[in-house]
């Protein structure tokens, strides 16, 4: 081969392997959690990932989804198994492993879900003492003092319809969630009328596409944010999110004192 032609033919196998790269399907990963995602008649749905399904199609990027317990999810991300993570939280410890966009999908509040056969006052942190808080496998909640304290007791399920099922067979005396969520899925179980939640918030948290750091995807990151930033200023955005905003209960905004 002439020596001219080598720095030419190197140069158009990397333009060839830039493509691929270009080109190759993103694996994302999320849990069911309605109604931010979730699987209805085989389809998926819900406000966070239909949101992200236009803005990586605007991107001309493919995605393969796949929904899994959460813990699964966190694991498929370490192996390299899945390239992104739909509605994770942002921490210190993984942005060591994963990109962040800036913008997130979504704004939460984590609230306790009770049952209204057994309305557990709540107020403050000490109304927990001696009680058993049903929680999420996995997942990291943003106050240290509820995340850390030893006044009550923690049980995982292994998903959120789990977590109300126990507390309406009273395995636990309180169901952490966040509140769009929990009320969607008790309205879906149609179970308004035995769980309502406390008014009080435990924690405020933001929930984002979470990129796999290894798999060179800052570009794509940067470029998700601001088209998720201008998506969320159009009308669709708006009413993406007023389909998937649940009515209030008839006691979500009680107080279990008063009961």
């Amino acid at each position: 081969m002439p020596a001219f032609l080598q720095p030419i033919i190197a140069a158009l196998c990397l333009l060839g392997l830039s493509l691929c790269a270009q080109a190759q399907t993103l694996r994302i990963v999320s849990e069911s959690w309605a109604p931010y995602i979730y699987e209805e008649q085989d389809t998926l749905k819900g406000r966070d990932y239909e949101a992200a399904q236009i803005v990586l199609q605007r991107l001309g990027v493919e995605v393969e989804w796949q929904l899994l317990p959460w813990k699964r999810c966190l694991m498929a991300i370490e192996l390299g198994q899945a390239d992104a993570i739909l509605d994770i939280f942002r921490t210190p410890e993984r942005e060591v492993s994963m990109i962040y966009p800036d913008e997130p999908m979504s704004q939460i509040e984590f609230v306790l879900f009770y049952a209204n056969a057994r309305p557990y006052p709540f107020r403050q942190l000490p109304d927990l003492r001696g009680l058993k808080v049903g929680v999420s496998a996995g997942y990291w909640y943003a106050n240290r003092q509820f995340r850390d304290s030893t006044l009550f007791t923690r049980e995982a399920a292994p998903s959120h319809s789990a977590n109300l099922g126990k507390l309406l067979r009273d395995r636990v005396d309180l169901v952490i969630n966040d509140r769009r969520g929990g009320t969607f899925l008790i309205k879906q179980m149609g179970i308004q009328a035995d769980i309502s939640h406390h008014p009080q918030v435990i924690s405020r948290d933001q929930l984002y596409l979470g990129l796999r750091r290894s798999a060179g995807l800052e570009t794509l990151a940067q470029r998700f944010s601001n088209e998720l930033r201008r998506f969320k200023r159009e009308p669709a955005y708006a009413t993406l999110s007023a389909r998937y905003e649940p009515r209030a209960m008839t006691h979500a905004t009680g107080s279990a004192t008063a009961r």
